[in-house]
C-alpha cells in the first residue's frame, strides 16, 4: 500500500505540473501509466486519471477566488457585472466540447488513449506553437485582459478546445494557442484558459464518475485512497505551478514547450519502436 502511495503522489505532482503548462497532462499520464502501473482495476484507473483533475480545478478557484466571485462584497456594482459577463464567455466556451466530447467519449478512450496517438500529437502541437510564436512575435494583442475578450473570441477559443479532446494535444496549449492566434495576449490567454478549465474538468470528471458508478464495478478503500492522494498532491503542486505560468508568461514566449513537446515525441517514438523490435 505505501508503493501504492508514493506512486499516486507522483501521478499527482505530473498531473499538478503538466495541467496548466501546454504539453498535454493527459499525455504524460498515459505515458506516465506505461512506466508506473498503479495497482488498480482498469475500470477504476480511467477514473483516476480523469478525477485527479478535481485538485487542479480547486487550485484554480482558490487562486482566483476573488476575480471570479460576482458576489464579492468588496467589488463595486460594474465589477461585478463584469464578473458576470466573464463567466458567461467561460460558459460559452465550454459548449464546443460539450457537445462534441460527450457523444465521442468512449469512442475517444477506445481509439486515441495510446502512445502513438499522444507522441504524434507533442510533435505536431509542438510545431504549431513554435511557428506561431514566430509570427505572432511583432503582433500586437488585442485583448491584454480577461475582460477585454468579446463573446466571438471566447467562443472560438473554445473551438480550439475541441481540438484537446486528442490525447497529447494539451487543453490549455488548444485554447491559450487559439487564443494567441484570436488576437489575445499570452497572460490574458493563458487565464482564459484556466477559467475555461474549471467547467470543462468539472464535467469530464463527473462525467467518469457517473459512468463508473453506473457500471457496478466496486472500488477498494486502497483505490479511494490513491484517489484522494492524487487529488491532493496535484492540487498543492497546481498552486505553485500556476502562479510560476503567470509570471513566465509575462516575459517570455511559449516556444520553450514547443520545443520541449517535439523532443518528448521524439523520444516517446523512439523508446516504443525500439521495444518493438526488440519484443
Amino acid at each position: 500500500m505505501v508503493t501504492e502511495i508514493l506512486k499516486a503522489i507522483f501521478f499527482g505532482i505530473v498531473e499538478g505540473i503538466t495541467e496548466w503548462l501546454p504539453i498535454s497532462s493527459t499525455g504524460h499520464m498515459i505515458l506516465l501509466n506505461e512506466f508506473v502501473k498503479l495497482q488498480v482495476s482498469d475500470e477504476f484507473y480511467k477514473l483516476f486519471e480523469v478525477v485527479i483533475q478535481l485538485g487542479a480545478i480547486l487550485a484554480v478557484i482558490l487562486l482566483f477566488f476573488h476575480k471570479l466571485n460576482p458576489f464579492s462584497p468588496s467589488k463595486s456594482a460594474p465589477q461585478k457585472r463584469n464578473t458576470w459577463r466573464l463567466w458567461f464567455k467561460v460558459v460559452l466556451a465550454v459548449i464546443p466540447s460539450a457537445v462534441i466530447g460527450l457523444p465521442l467519449d468512449d469512442w475517444m478512450d477506445a481509439h486515441f488513449y495510446n502512445y502513438v496517438v499522444v507522441a504524434i500529437t507533442l510533435i505536431v502541437y509542438g510545431i504549431a506553437f513554435l511557428f506561431v510564436e514566430r509570427e505572432n512575435s511583432h503582433r500586437r494583442a488585442y485583448a491584454n485582459s480577461v475582460y477585454d475578450i468579446d463573446l466571438k473570441t471566447a467562443m472560438l477559443i473554445g473551438c480550439f478546445q475541441c481540438l484537446s479532446l486528442i490525447p497529447g494535444t494539451s487543453r490549455s496549449g488548444s485554447t491559450i494557442l487559439g487564443a494567441i492566434i484570436l488576437g489575445v495576449g499570452r497572460a490574458a490567454g493563458a487565464e482564459f484558459s484556466f477559467f475555461l478549465a474549471i467547467p470543462t474538468m468539472l464535467g469530464a470528471s463527473v462525467l467518469k464518475l457517473v459512468k463508473f458508478l453506473l457500471s457496478g464495478v466496486s472500488a477498494t478503500g486502497a483505490e479511494w485512497a490513491i484517489l484522494a492522494v492524487g487529488c491532493v498532491v496535484s492540487f498543492v503542486v497546481s498552486l505553485l505551478v500556476i502562479k510560476g505560468l503567470m509570471e513566465y508568461v509575462r516575459k517570455h514566449s511559449f516556444a520553450v514547450f514547443g520545443v520541449y513537446r517535439i523532443i518528448l515525441g521524439v523520444l516517446v517514438l523512439g523508446y516504443f519502436a525500439f521495444q518493438t523490435l526488440h519484443a
